[in-house]
């Protein structure tokens, strides 16, 4: 039987102009315009579409100024997270989630026999997209970290946790409060075992197991699975289908708080890569969560990527 797993790698405004007899389009809309204008590297138009926040329509005419208002105040508070938590730059906000989703297919050299055949859960490690933003994920949840959760809030940046039941269950609350920002809890097994030495059954239990932890502390049965390790066989796919998965995220690239690692050759970032990370402190890492995510948004920023919410776009 194939194992497959993480070593399988290879119109700008120019000026004011009023409408004579019409609406007229004023400061505010001036004020919309450089403020969409402001999406390049180191500003974020504030019309939210990420990590559970709902886009702000634009309003008719005759409410322009409030929206820019709103705007502005989104803004410049988005810039003042960013400065108190040592970003060098703000944060880029996520373009809204695509109408039509985007077919989900496994990466090649990531299918197990007859991968497509049993309808098994598609493996992927990038989603496809044009739009240059990347999706941050988090595993286990050995860290609990509540510097970690004031900051994601602060700088309402998405994410979605992959939790195993061994290292949650001591503070579910924990994982409560991330819910309730937004985040989506997913599945990685009660005990985080290496999957493919274990039988079809041993395997059900890990992954069907962890359905029901999920489904009973926080009220909603999980779609995504990630294998511990990156590594699974046909029967960990099988097992992930009989219990209600519908998509294996992996992950092209890794961040810790001291560093990156790549799967792909050239290092580099792509539209729609999955990076992760885990929940982890200074007992296994050079420095805390908080300074994970400031070489996570450092460098996604810099290169001009957003940060989307994984979910959006399955």
């Amino acid at each position: 039987m194939r194992v497959v797993g993480q070593n399988d790698k290879r119109g700008a405004v120019g000026g004011k102009r009023w409408a004579t007899g019409r609406k007229r389009i004023g400061l505010a809309g001036l004020a919309l315009a450089a403020l969409a204008a402001g999406c390049g590297q180191g500003a974020a138009t504030e019309v939210e579409g990420a990590g559970g926040q709902q886009p702000l329509n634009a309003p008719p005419a005759r409410a322009l100024d409030s929206y820019a208002d709103k705007l502005r105040a989104r803004h410049a508070a988005r810039a003042a997270a960013a400065r108190s938590w040592g970003l060098k730059r703000v944060p880029l906000t996520a373009p809204a989630p695509p109408a039509r989703k985007p077919t989900i297919t496994t990466r090649k050299g990531f299918e197990v026999d007859g991968h497509r055949r049993l309808g098994l859960p598609p493996v992927f490690t990038t989603v496809p997209t044009r739009q240059k933003v990347v999706f941050l994920t988090i595993d286990d949840g050995a860290e609990k970290d509540p510097e970690f959760l004031r900051m994601m809030k602060e700088l309402r940046i998405p994410y979605t946790a992959f939790l195993s039941d061994y290292v949650v269950k001591d503070d579910y609350a924990y994982f409560a409060k991330m819910q309730d920002q937004g985040v989506g809890l997913h599945n990685h097994t009660l005990h985080h075992p290496y999957l493919p030495k274990l039988s079809y059954a041993q395997q059900k239990r890990e992954i069907c197991g962890m359905q029901r932890v999920i489904e009973k502390r926080y009220g909603e049965r999980p779609v995504l699975f990630r294998p511990p390790f990156g590594n699974y066989n046909k029967d960990t796919l099988r097992v992930a289908k009989s219990c209600g998965i519908t998509h294996v995220p992996l992950w092209n690239e890794e961040v810790f708080a001291d560093r990156w690692d790549y799967r792909e050759w050239d290092r580099r970032l792509r539209p729609g890569d999955i990076v992760l990370s885990h929940f982890r402190g200074q007992d296994d890492w050079k420095g805390t969560m908080p300074d994970m995510i400031r070489r996570f948004l450092d460098k996604v920023t810099a290169e001009g990527y957003a940060v989307g919410r994984l979910e959006d776009y399955l």
